[in-house]
């Protein structure tokens, strides 16, 4: 989810949306089933991101919006979706792998089945010289039942080779649709997911270990009008850049994160305030020292600036209270005129 609708769902506002994004589903004929509410409630939550504007665009055409048409959707913009269709894709393929690595085996139980009672027959037949019979034929026998599970042997070992070539193929596409579920597709930050997966591990670290950890919410300044005026492809330009940078800067163990919209996070382990405040800040002089330009008509967009709100994290507190007071800090910033830094005990003293 985006940062609009992340926060909406979380609020007292949940109920309003809720609402609305059944009356907008009835208005346009929509069935109001789970995967369309969730659709739904992106589109409402969110009408100028990707989802929103292409809901938009179907609506605007008029054709019908059908199961397959969510589906796609889904698949498209929702990364649970995207997710799920290549499970489901690794599945079907695993399991024709063990149906051929099964079937294998199954061969080759036989031909060792037939090779014993062969080599028993055989023992029954040199006990008994009587019964024996032509050496030759019984040799015969031998090397060729000898030869067939050699064949079916060989035949196994051939498939279980494949079949673990085929495995690690699907383990590391596996691994890499993990990174992508992980990752902001956009500027290649973590996403939002991501992000709440790492900050809930540091802050039990923290917890246990008595390390220090800080946390910055950073948001692009006036960047809905920036996007009203140049289009959404130009504020992508913007995002990405932003993103480069934060990239840059959040080497391990820093971790830097889409949060959503135009919101981006740092985690800053094992940090002091004040060195956290001087990367913080060193960010923002980059990204405001640069004059961008549109990259499909050379336009003179202007210089970018960002509002920052951080906190290190107090003995005792949860990753969401860690979270409401660097976001409280960000408001500060906004408050006090952007393009500035704010720390969340700062910013407690303000409101005071």
């Amino acid at each position: 989810m985006t940062i609009q609708v992340e926060t909406t769902v979380r609020s007292p506002e949940a109920y309003t949306l809720a609402h609305r994004a059944v009356d907008a589903m009835q208005a346009a004929s929509v069935w109001p089933t789970p995967l369309n509410f969730e659709l739904w409630l992106h589109y409402l939550g969110d009408p100028e991101g990707n989802l929103g504007q292409e809901i938009s665009r179907l609506l605007a055409s008029g054709a019908p919006f059908t199961d397959s048409t969510a589906e796609m959707l889904a698949a498209e913009f929702l990364p649970r979706g995207r997710l799920s269709e290549e499970i489901r894709d690794a599945g079907a393929v695993l399991n024709r792998e063990l149906a051929a690595v099964a079937g294998a085996i199954d061969k080759a139980r036989e031909s060792q089945v037939t090779y014993g009672n062969t080599l028993a027959e055989a023992a029954d037949r040199m006990a008994n010289p009587g019964e024996a019979g032509n050496l030759g034929d019984l040799v015969a026998s031998l090397a060729h039942a000898t030869r067939r599970i050699r064949r079916h042997t060989a035949a196994l070992e051939r498939r279980l080779e494949s079949s673990n070539r085929e495995v690690t193929k699907l383990r590391d596409h596996m691994e890499q649709v993990r990174r992508d579920a992980m990752t902001d597709a956009l500027t290649n930050l973590a996403n939002r997911k991501a992000f709440d997966e790492h900050l809930l591990r540091l802050c039990d670290e923290s917890e246990n270990a008595g390390g220090s950890l800080g946390l910055a919410i950073i948001d692009i300044d006036h960047f809905k009008r920036f996007n009203d005026t140049w289009g959404h492809q130009t504020g992508d330009q913007v995002l990405r850049y932003v993103g480069s940078v934060l990239g840059r800067v959040a080497r391990a163990p820093r971790i830097a994160a889409r949060y959503g919209g135009e919101e981006f996070a740092v985690i800053f382990p094992g940090e002091t305030a004040g060195a956290i405040e001087a990367a913080l800040n060193s960010v923002r002089v980059e990204i405001g020292s640069r004059a961008l330009r549109r990259r499909s008509t050379n336009d003179d967009l202007g210089a970018v600036t960002i509002s920052v709100g951080f906190g290190v994290r107090r003995a005792g507190e949860s990753a969401g209270q860690l979270l409401a007071r660097a976001d409280e800090a960000l408001y500060a910033s906004k408050r006090s005129g952007r393009n500035k830094v704010t720390a969340a005990a700062e910013a407690v003293s303000n409101a005071a």
